[in-house]
Formats: structure tokens, C-alpha cells, sequence
């Protein structure tokens, strides 16, 4: 009997446990899919961009993923031009950054460190905001002074 009882207690541990490690994974693959999604040809490739375009989401960015697919990226969308300032609190991933004028022409275009807790602002002011893989923006030979066609979706916040 007490052999019946212990197997039950390891077994129900288990499952337990596995329900846990569960819904961490659900939450993670969560926070990385729940935006809505747009495409966007940046230099010469085409992305599949996450929008934020209210504050909650425009907070939380990219933070706390571990990767992003090579063609993905994030579109932040703002209301009235002003110097964009971004900075890498719990953002893991090397990052470029577009900063986008109001006429849809970039810019300026940085690279931001994981973790870097100092600020990256546009030269100029912006209305959107694209975050890439590091590198992508060269990659696409995106270039500053190029002009884009922010899509329909992504043309004003949410707020």
C-alpha cells in the first residue's frame, strides 16, 4: 500500500510540474504572439512586423524574448512627431533601430546592445519606431533619407 501511495505522490509531482513548465511556455509564446501583424519592405526585403501602437504594448516591445525570426521585427507607432528615446531594459536580443519621420522617410537608423540601459534617440523627429535584428537594416541595405510605406495598419496608435 505504501508503495501505491508513493508512486501516486511522484506522479501526481510530475504532473504538477509539467503543468507549470505548461503554462511558462504558453505565457512566453504568449507575449510573443499576441500583437497584430503587419508586412513592410524595408531596403530591399519584405518583414513581417508586430505592431504596437498603444502604450502598453510599446512598453513591453521585445522585452524578455530570447529570439526573433530573421524577416520579423516590431513597428512602434506613435501619435504627434518627437525625438523618439529607446533604451534595452530586459531586451535580450541585439537590435537595430529605425527611427521614421513623419513623412515616412528613415531617419536615422542605431544599433542597440541587450540589456543597455542608456538611451538611443532619433536625430530627428519620428513617428514610428522599427526595431530588427541586428544587422537586418544593412542586411536590406536600408539606408537614412530612404522612403518607406508605412502600412495602413501601423499608420496611427491605439491609444
Amino acid at each position: 500500500m505504501r508503495l501505491n501511495r508513493s508512486i501516486a505522490a511522484a506522479v501526481l509531482a510530475l504532473l504538477i510540474s509539467s503543468a507549470f513548465v505548461g503554462c511558462q511556455q504558453q505565457q512566453q509564446a504568449g507575449a510573443a504572439g499576441t500583437l497584430p501583424t503587419t508586412t513592410m519592405k524595408l531596403g530591399s526585403k519584405t518583414f513581417t512586423l508586430e505592431i504596437a501602437a498603444n502604450e502598453e504594448d510599446r512598453e513591453r516591445g521585445l522585452m524578455r524574448r530570447d529570439s526573433m525570426p530573421a524577416d520579423h521585427g516590431m513597428i512602434f507607432v506613435f501619435g504627434e512627431p518627437i525625438v523618439l528615446q529607446f533604451y534595452m531594459k530586459n531586451t535580450r536580443i541585439p537590435l537595430d533601430i529605425v527611427f521614421v519621420g513623419p513623412d515616412q522617410k528613415v531617419v536615422s537608423i542605431k544599433q542597440m546592445k541587450p540589456y543597455d540601459l542608456s538611451t538611443t534617440s532619433s536625430d530627428y523627429k519620428a513617428k514610428w519606431a522599427i526595431e530588427l535584428n541586428k544587422d537586418a537594416a544593412a542586411d536590406a541595405g536600408l539606408k537614412v533619407g530612404d522612403q518607406l510605406d508605412v502600412p495602413q495598419a501601423a499608420r496611427e496608435p491605439k491609444d
